[in-house]
């Protein structure tokens, strides 16, 4: 059973920095899409970023620059580095997971079948 649990949310002013990690398990395949969702209250998820097994990765324009995402294959962990954060990155923040479908990686939340609980990250 695949199971994804976030932690490193929480506060900080605008232009500091917050780093969110996702422990995955359970998992078997070995070409996947993994990635950081977020949603603010009243608007919907949003795909930040996706990162594949070989590596590669995508961002959505508003945290291009700004978010870095990374993965230890080793230690089956996922990594968001938010920089010069804003407060309109306040949102519950979740890990998601996923075989790989195509040749990249989706930022549509109708593509992954496995969400953690979500942290929440608030800017002010």
């Amino acid at each position: 059973q695949v199971q994804l649990v976030e932690s490193g949310g929480g506060s900080a002013q605008a232009g500091g920095s917050l780093r969110l990690s996702c422990a995955a398990s359970g998992y078997t395949y070995s070409s996947y899409c993994m990635g950081w969702f977020r949603q603010a209250p009243g608007k919907e998820r949003e795909g930040v970023a996706v990162i594949d097994s070989d590596g590669s990765t995508s961002y959505a324009d508003s945290v291009k620059g700004r978010f870095t995402i990374t993965q230890d294959s080793a230690k089956n962990t996922l990594t968001l580095q938010m920089n010069s954060l804003k407060p309109e990155d306040t949102a519950m923040y979740y890990c998601v997971l996923d075989v790989k479908w195509g040749e990249h990686c989706s930022h549509a939340a109708n593509m992954y079948n496995y969400w953690g609980q979500g942290t929440q990250v608030t800017v002010s």
